[in-house]
C-alpha cells in the first residue's frame, strides 16, 4: 500500500468511527461538510445552536466525512483499487496534489449546482469526488486494462468503463435519480482529473513547469 493512499484509507477511517463512536458526528458535519453558500440555524443534541455555512476548508475536509458503513466501504475499496496504481505511477507528492484538485473541483462543482438549480441548505459529505478523478485517471493512463464488472459479470477496458460510468453519472444527475448522491460531484471531479492530465501533459494554454512536476 503506497503511503498517500494509506493515509487517506486511514484518515477516512479514524473520521468515521468518530463520527459513529465518539460522539463528535454533529459537530463534525457542522463545521467540516461541505455547505452551501449562506448561512442557518442547526441544533446540536448537547442542545446548543449554531450557524452553519461555507467555510473555505470544506473544499476539503468534506472528503474525509462519511455517511454509513456502506458509504465509506465503496469509497475505500475503490480508493484501494484504483489508488495504488496511480500514486506509484505520479509519486507521492503529485498524487496527493492530483486527490486535492479533484476534490476541490468536485465541490466547487457541487456548490455551483446547489446554488443555480437546487436552492437547497444540506452539506456534502464524502471522498468520492477524489476518487472519480482517480477513476479518470485510471482509464487515461491505463486504458486497455480489463476491468471485471459485477452487473453484467463481464470484463470491459479501463477506458470503456470510465465513459459509461461518467454517462451515467450525468444521466442520473440530470434526471435527479438517487436522491442524496452528488452526481454533478462526481462529474466535477473526473472533470478535475481531466483538466490537471491534459495540463500536465502540455496539452492546455498554460504550460505546466516541468521542474514542478519532477
Amino acid at each position: 500500500m503506497p503511503p498517500v493512499t494509506g493515509a487517506l484509507i486511514a484518515t477516512c477511517v479514524v473520521v468515521f468511527l468518530l463520527q459513529n463512536f465518539g460522539g463528535y458526528n454533529d459537530a463534525l458535519i457542522a463545521h467540516f461538510a461541505l455547505w452551501p453558500f449562506g448561512h442557518a440555524q442547526a441544533q446540536l443534541p448537547n442542545g446548543h445552536v449554531i450557524i452553519v455555512g461555507f467555510a473555505p476548508w470544506q473544499l476539503l475536509t468534506y472528503a474525509v466525512l462519511h455517511g454509513g458503513w456502506l458509504h465509506l466501504g465503496l469509497n475505500m475499496w475503490a480508493l484501494f483499487l484504483f489508488g495504488p496504481p496511480i500514486e506509484r505511477l505520479f509519486g507521492a507528492g503529485r498524487y496527493l496534489f492530483y486527490f486535492a484538485v479533484c476534490t476541490i473541483l468536485a465541490a466547487i462543482t457541487q456548490l455551483a449546482v446547489i446554488a443555480l438549480f437546487s436552492g437547497g441548505f444540506y452539506p456534502t459529505i464524502g471522498a468520492s469526488g477524489g476518487i472519480f478523478g482517480l477513476l479518470l485517471a485510471f482509464g487515461m493512463l491505463y486504458p486497455n486494462v480489463r476491468l471485471q464488472l459485477l452487473i453484467p459479470p463481464v470484463p470491459v477496458p479501463a477506458w470503456l468503463f470510465v465513459i459509461g460510468y461518467g454517462a451515467l453519472e450525468l444521466v442520473l444527475g440530470i434526471t435527479h435519480t438517487e436522491a442524496g448522491v452528488a452526481h454533478f460531484a462526481h462529474l466535477g471531479g473526473m472533470l478535475g482529473g481531466l483538466i490537471l492530465i491534459q495540463y500536465w501533459r502540455g496539452r492546455m494554454p498554460l504550460k505546466p513547469n516541468m521542474r514542478l512536476l519532477r
